[in-house]
């Protein structure tokens, strides 16, 4: 999902058929579509998306046998504190059944109807 943090608005979502890691659906589809201009800021699933896109940013993992430093753990907390805004809105989404539910409808629909939700939600921003 793509978000502009000044309006909160959903810019973009991606939908694939059955269950498919957000990060797979990242390099087959979206990551190609992407401007390079645009920041992408990934949860520690999308570790390695520097390689599909430059401006982007991840938090950083510690190793056993490498701790964070303290600039690393600010680092992550400031990331944290932008992503939470896309968490968020997952929240607010899911109160539609039909994206935390079994979807038993025709999969081709899937795509639509969860446009169609994004929109009544960036309607709700707007009153």
């Amino acid at each position: 999902m793509f978000v502009n943090k000044k309006s909160k608005e959903i810019v973009a979502i991606m939908v694939d058929m059955g269950r498919s890691h957000d990060f797979k659906i990242y390099k087959n589809e979206v990551g190609k579509k992407i401007q390079e201009t645009i920041r992408v800021n990934g949860d520690s699933g999308f570790q390695g998306i520097e390689e599909y896109h430059k401006n982007s940013e991840t938090p950083k993992k510690r190793s056993k046998k490498r701790r964070l430093t303290k600039e690393e753990k600010a680092n992550n907390k400031r990331l944290a504190k932008e992503r939470v805004l896309v968490e968020h809105i997952n929240r607010r989404l899911k109160v539609f059944k039909i994206l935390s539910l079994r979807y038993r409808n025709r999969r081709k629909r899937y795509g639509l109807r969860s446009n169609l939700l994004c929109g009544i939600y960036n309607f709700e921003l707007q009153n």
